[in-house]
């Protein structure tokens, strides 16, 4: 099976990494990714051929922020509509808070189900819903 083209790893740059791990590692391992690697200033998370790198790196020279250029946010397929709803009412507990709740969770459009949510490092994440109305 070919795979050009597939993504074979993102890793993001944090600046705390217990924090991150809080946040990404429940939303990860609730999407179905595993824990991968483990070193001292980072964690990964793999699912099939791909894998999710949180890391503190001594080279990171700032905060990020996904208003100016670079990337926005990061989105998932998350199952069914009721699997989006049970993580989005989660989420809080784990770090994330919801972005756009007045048009949740058609905020991507009438026919576009998910959440978006964000965490304490300002990383955004969509979580789509598979199925259609």
């Amino acid at each position: 099976m070919m795979r050009t083209g597939r993504v074979h790893h993102i890793e993001l740059w944090v600046a705390d990494l217990e924090r991150a791990v809080t946040s990404w590692g429940w939303l990860l391992e609730t999407l179905g990714y595993e824990p991968f690697q483990e070193w001292k200033d980072g964690r990964s998370w793999k699912l099939a051929d791909t894998y999710i790198v949180i890391e503190e790196s001594p080279d990171r020279t700032g905060p990020n922020d996904r208003t100016t250029d670079g990337l926005n946010h990061l989105a998932f397929f998350a199952g069914s509509r009721r699997d989006v709803d049970m993580i989005t009412a989660s989420a809080a507990g784990h770090g994330w808070n919801l972005l756009f709740a007045d048009q949740h969770p058609y905020a991507g459009g009438p026919d576009h189900y998910a959440t978006y949510l964000e965490n304490s490092d300002g990383f955004e994440v969509e979580l789509v819903a598979e199925e259609t109305p």
